[in-house]
């Protein structure tokens, strides 16, 4: 069975972090609405869906993606590079122990969940204004002992990692070349996003379906030739808080 682990869009959201994008106003209650389709978008993918108690006064707490890194044997709550966003992770830590054993990263380290990419058993880790070689090594110490390989990515031009990169079917990854290179990642088959649609790499991956942003129509029209099945989601609110699908979910096996 598959969970999703969410969290409520916060009331303060406009207040997010922001490093690429220029802040703009942003509508709660239709980012609220949008949320609540691409919940609705998972369970009518057969996940379930668990929400963790909200927190209405941490504006970035809706991208619990960042949060942990979940694999098939254990649950690893990170450190992220934004210090107010640290908070975060006492609730999704619990909520983790339902699952998983729980391991963390310590200090000096930071690391986003945004910024590794799981294909097979390689995690692709970019370094990032938020996650530091630090937090890249103490994450290749932690998941040694189960027989994962961490490498490094460099990127540019956007947030995290899988701003530019995700896999969207066995070992087929959708990119965007302006923001990392595709020589990375060794054995895969990448798919470009359309010119003009450089945020439109993102999407997260539900067994033989990807929830994708209906905003890059391009894209999709490449994915649907390629022979992936894009589940349609609006994300245009999220996105202002330089958010996207993958963001806004912990999508793992319960064990």
């Amino acid at each position: 069975m598959l969970i999703a682990l969410t969290r409520a869009v916060s009331p303060s959201i406009a207040e997010c972090e922001l490093t690429h994008l220029e802040r703009v106003p942003i509508d709660v209650t239709r980012a609220e609405a949008q949320h609540a389709e691409y919940e609705a978008t998972l369970r009518s993918l057969g996940v379930t869906v668990v929400r963790v108690a909200a927190a209405p006064a941490l504006p970035d707490a809706v991208f619990i993606e960042d949060t942990a890194i979940v694999l098939d044997e254990i649950a690893l709550v990170t450190r992220p590079g934004a210090r107010a966003r640290r908070a975060e992770l006492d609730a999704v830590r619990g909520a983790l122990m339902e699952y998983r054993p729980v391991i963390a990263l310590d200090a000096p380290a930071t690391l986003d969940g945004g910024d590794v990419l799981r294909v097979d058993r390689t995690l692709y880790v970019g370094r990032s204004g938020r996650t530091n070689d630090e937090g890249i090594e103490q994450l290749r110490r932690l998941v040694r002992a189960y027989d994962y390989e961490v490498v490094p990515v460099a990127f540019s031009g956007c947030l995290h990692l899988k701003s530019a990169v995700t896999e969207v079917a066995d070992r087929v990854l959708l990119l965007n070349p302006a923001w990392v290179h595709a020589s990375a990642f060794s054995g895969c088959e990448v798919v470009e996003v359309a010119e003009g649609e450089p945020f439109a790499a993102n999407g997260l991956r539900i067994e033989n379906r990807v929830i994708y942003s209906s905003q890059y129509p391009l894209t999709r029209d490449a994915l649907v030739q390629r022979g992936v099945q894009p589940a349609l989601v609006d994300s245009s609110e999220l996105a202002k808080a330089e958010g996207a699908v993958t963001c806004c979910s912990l999508v793992f096996t319960s064990s």
